[in-house]
């Protein structure tokens, strides 16, 4: 049976600027994601991954061409139905991590459940759903503290709850591990890969190729075109190891 797509991009291009100060981020790029895949985007700076991201993540809209996010063709949406698409079907991991730095982890993992339109749950309902998310990530002991009273990872597994929490169809990590230190950044990518195994799909931007290791599938960006995409397979060491132990970091 064949995996449901979950990121079918169509010959799109991204233009910015006008006339001679024109520059073309990103030229005719054509390029499908399955469900539950792991992949790594990585290129120098401004071979048009970032680009590419922001278009992911319903931040931008191409110039021209055609981006469809779990069946549903998101290219020409306005404003408001492109902030229905982030909080319902995506979920963001930042390399900066974006929490409200005077909120406790619970609160800011169920921010998004707040925002949520489609569907109604009671504050009760709303705190249990974090809960779930941050146990998930090995911090149902950490529930009360806010960002400043914990370590870096615990931080960023905080924004890994949060970008669960609304059961996305697609996590999408812009450098995870860029503020982090080796020991900390290599916990975070052992639960990206743990959360991989369970089914989530993945897209992560790095320039780190220890990093990009562990994804299934490396996709390299050059000049707004990509350059090469290929399959780690059987060479994700990393990854591999990271499978062996099926608990999250504690």
């Amino acid at each position: 049976m064949s995996s449901r797509t979950i990121i079918l991009i169509d010959h799109l291009t991204k233009l910015y600027g006008m006339g001679d100060a024109q520059v073309c981020a990103l030229s005719d790029v054509c390029l499908q994601i399955n469900e539950n895949e792991f992949v790594a985007v990585m290129g120098p700076s401004g071979s048009g991954k970032s680009t590419l991201m922001n278009i992911l993540g319903c931040l931008d809209r191409p110039t021209t061409g055609r981006y469809a996010l779990a069946d549903e063709d998101v290219s020409n949406l306005n404003k408001a139905q492109l902030a229905a698409i982030r909080n319902q079907k995506i979920g963001f991991i930042f390399q900066s991590f974006n929490l409200l730095s005077q909120t406790s982890a619970l609160e800011n993992v169920m921010l998004p459940l707040l925002y949520r339109r489609d569907v109604h749950l009671t504050d009760a309902e709303q705190r249990q759903t974090a809960l779930k998310a941050l146990e998930a990530v090995g911090l149902e002991d950490r529930v009360h503290h806010k960002p400043q009273e914990l370590s870096g990872g615990q931080v960023q597994r905080v924004a890994i709850a949060r970008a669960l929490v609304n059961n996305p169809a697609l996590i999408l990590a812009d450098e995870p591990t860029g503020n982090l230190d080796s020991h900390a950044g290599e916990e975070i990518m052992g639960l990206l890969a743990k959360l991989h195994k369970n089914g989530s799909t993945i897209v992560m931007v790095t320039h780190d190729e220890k990093i990009a290791a562990y994804a299934q599938r490396i996709i390299h960006f050059q000049d707004g075109k990509i350059e090469k995409d290929h399959r780690n397979g059987k060479n994700q060491p990393l990854a591999l190891a990271a499978e062996e132990g099926n608990d999250a970091p504690q």
